[in-house]
């Protein structure tokens, strides 16, 4: 399998265009497993890599069937982008239209919800497959600014032959990652495609500023919601005696009473009204409230907190790590980092110090301060579960690690040494 040598040329979005036919000549050196003259940018040839690795045709890609009319609905309807579809609309579709663009917003996993933009564009895309419903995942049609943004998680410009599969080669993407500000989940992405012949490299600048202004609209929406629950909740708390707190359904604390509340409280996935075990505040009666939960906490001595973990990475666009214990269960989603952290620590039964993680996680063993930082925030969720000196799973706790089927898809986002020997 070729490694490809990373090199520092810029590309469109980063400064001075490369060529067409330098770009096309390192895919092609990078297709026949030799070292290019002219490299590509870094993010483009570790997600060259990792297309040669999954075994995508360079030529037509692996594509997935288009969902139907009915299922796409069925996601615009589960997803919290169609609150700020207008937004991106406002801000994009202009400029899109303007200039032989289209805007597209696709889901977490990649497939296409909305398309707006210049009609006889949409025309060639519908050509191409990049119509709503299609998949736009690496795994799919291989380097494009939308599937290699959901893995790098950064907004990202591909142009041209940057592609890796040829029958893309006549575009240019610019897409930037979407965010749930509550829960700082994954939701899609959000993209301007055009004729290559017409990049610039503002766009993914202008792309990236409407994702955060879009971003910021979800996040006052937000903070409007927690404010209507601690209208609700406050008078209720001022009747109870003891700890108790209202958060809303992502666990973020609108009032509290009898002790210092946290910001926000892990909840289980699936939340129901009785006990329940709860991070950092142990066993805990929950009410639901409009909106949220009440959330009594009991005076009893806390149970365990877990004694079973199963780590969850075997889905290419997230992880999460799943505790059993006396009290029950509950699920978190893990961001890319802790997912490293807990895989590492996985594969260590015995522990590991600030600096070996620091090696693992970044090459450089210097860098204790970073991981002992990450590590804090991952034993507050984790309360219990997680032992420091060494950073290890705590004793009598059975770790269960969920793989994908092919290892090459293990964690893709990551460049950690540990995760990348682990590739294999």
């Amino acid at each position: 399998m070729a490694h490809l040598r990373i090199g520092a040329v810029r590309s469109a979005g980063t400064g001075e265009r490369t060529s067409e036919r330098l770009l096309a000549s390192a895919r092609e050196a990078a297709l026949a497993g030799q070292a290019p003259c002219t490299a590509p940018r870094t993010v483009i040839g570790e997600s060259w890599t990792r297309m040669l690795r999954l075994g995508v045709d360079p030529d037509t890609g692996e594509p997935d069937r288009i969902l139907s009319t009915d299922d796409v609905e069925q996601r615009r309807q589960s997803t919290p982008l169609a609150d700020i579809l207008p937004s991106l609309r406002d801000g994009l579709v202009s400029v899109a239209n303007a200039d032989r663009h289209i805007m597209v917003v696709t889901d977490a996993e990649g497939r296409v919800l909305w398309r707006d933009g210049n009609l006889a564009l949409s025309k060639s895309a519908d050509r191409l497959g990049f119509a709503e419903g299609a998949s736009w995942a690496e795994g799919s049609v291989g380097t494009n600014a939308i599937g290699t943004a959901l893995v790098t998680r950064t907004p990202l410009q591909v142009h041209s032959a940057e592609h890796f599969v040829r029958t893309l080669h006549h575009w240019t993407c610019a897409a930037a990652p979407l965010h749930d500000p509550r829960d700082g989940r994954l939701l899609g992405v959000v993209d301007v495609s055009g004729p290559a012949t017409r990049a610039h490299p503002s766009t993914l600048a202008l792309v990236s500023a409407v994702a955060r202004v879009a971003e910021g609209e979800l996040r006052a929406r937000h903070w409007e919601a927690v404010e209507r629950l601690r209208s609700v909740a406050a008078p209720l708390l001022t009747r109870i005696s003891g700890q108790a707190l209202a958060v809303d359904r992502n666990g973020w604390t609108a009032a509290v009473t009898g002790m210092a509340g946290p910001d926000r409280v892990t909840l289980p996935v699936e939340v129901r009204p009785g006990q329940a075990w709860l991070p950092a505040l142990g066993l805990c009666e929950l009410d639901p409230l409009p909106g949220g939960w009440l959330i009594r906490v009991s005076a009893r001595e806390r149970p365990v907190a877990g004694n079973r973990v199963v780590l969850d990475v075997s889905g290419a666009q997230g992880s999460e790590v799943t505790v059993h214990g006396p009290a029950g269960g509950w699920t978190q989603q893990l961001s890319p980092r802790h997912a490293e952290l807990l895989f590492v620590l996985a594969l260590h039964p015995g522990g590991r110090s600030a600096a070996q993680l620091a090696a693992d996680l970044f090459g450089d063993p210097s860098r204790t301060v970073t991981v002992r930082a990450e590590m804090s925030r991952l034993r507050r969720t984790l309360a219990g579960v997680l032992a420091h000196r060494p950073y290890r799973f705590a004793d009598g706790v059975r770790v269960e690690v969920l793989r994908p089927v092919r290892e090459a898809e293990l964690l893709p986002h990551s460049l950690a040494p540990a995760v990348l020997a682990e590739r294999g």
